[in-house]
């Protein structure tokens, strides 16, 4: 590295002062990063134009994912890129204010969506297994879960701007979250705090609704056989994306929970920065699984997303007119 970049630079180093990794292992990371960042960028901003193109998706459980797009888009095009540019440089290079300024995007755009996979587990999980009676969800309680999401995460991650807590490098020193090391009083009870309500009460209530949702999806897949009703059948289908969604939360972000909580308790653990940087990387994937999810299952995002970026191609109109063909082309005339 340049020495004057050195110098306007936030620079991690080792414990003995080499760099943590070599060059060529930060460009492995920063192509591994851009192979999530870049379809993470291209289809959550389908989702959110798609939605915006079309009245059909503007539905109460639509507004959920759209705000898990869009919170998703922000931490793609925040942390994503910047760690994808960082990581092809070797260091931080946007100095400490850039730190503070990035630590807090990714953190408020992370967390909210978090919470909003909290808000869409729980509101399937009422409306599915009805543990309060048949329930309806509106619109009004979409946009109030919507804001409520984002209040919360700006709540919790406005502090270090004001001195409670701060924002630090992380991993291999190339993205900037929470100081989840220093043991300094003040920063400490920010960082119980802000893991208590910011990861722990969202996985426990991703966690208890996904649980009831698996307990009682065979029952709904008995009433859509018993009443043969296609709104049981409906129910099962969202059931279902909304299950894969938890668990891919699970797989991106329990890593990173259970990395933060072990530096919690034991501050003087030693982890290697490479090891510290997978989970971060892994949360950051996330923004990647979850449009591929809902446009996939859903298939309402599926009718309008496929055609918007095969650029007005569908291919399943196509599969559908060689069937038709084929059909045509075997059927016998009668003797």
């Amino acid at each position: 590295m340049h020495p004057s970049a050195m110098r306007n630079a936030s620079y991690y180093v080792g414990p003995n002062g080499e760099p943590p990794l070599s060059g060529t292992g930060f460009i492995i990371l920063s192509i591994i990063m851009a192979l999530f960042t870049g379809p993470a960028i291209v289809l959550n901003a389908t989702v959110i134009i798609v939605s915006l193109m079309h009245k059909q998706l503007r539905q109460p459980l639509n507004f959920a994912l759209v705000n898990m797009a869009v919170a998703d888009l922000g931490t793609a095009m925040t942390g994503g890129v910047l760690s994808v540019v960082n990581n092809a440089q070797g260091y931080f290079s946007l100095g400490r204010t850039g730190c503070v300024m990035e630590g807090f995007a990714v953190s408020l755009f992370g967390i909210t969506s978090l919470c909003t996979v909290a808000l869409i587990a729980v509101e399937r999980m009422f409306v599915v297994c009805k543990p309060l009676g048949q329930i309806t969800f509106q619109k009004k309680h979409a946009l109030g879960g919507i804001a409520l999401s984002w209040l919360w995460s700006l709540t919790w991650n406005m502090p270090p701007l004001f001195g409670w807590g701060r924002y630090e490098l992380e991993g291999v020193g190339t993205s900037c979250a929470p100081d989840w090391h220093n043991r300094d009083p003040q920063n400490f009870s920010y960082i119980l705090s802000y893991f208590a309500v910011c990861f722990a009460v969202p996985f426990v209530l991703i966690l208890a609704s996904y649980s009831k949702l698996m307990w009682t999806l065979h029952k709904v897949s008995k009433m859509a056989c018993l009443e043969g009703g296609a709104v049981a059948k409906g129910e099962t289908k969202v059931a279902s994306m909304v299950v894969l969604m938890v668990l891919t939360f699970l797989i991106s972000w329990l890593p990173y929970a259970s990395l933060a909580l072990l530096v919690i308790y034991n501050p003087d653990v030693e982890i290697h920065p490479l090891v510290g940087t997978v989970p971060v990387y892994l949360a950051k994937s996330s923004t990647a699984y979850n449009p591929i999810i809902y446009i996939y299952l859903n298939k309402q995002f599926r009718k309008y997303a496929i055609p918007f970026l095969m650029c007005g191609k569908d291919p399943s109109e196509d599969d559908e007119t060689s069937d038709m063909t084929t059909v045509e082309n075997t059927k016998v005339s009668p003797a």
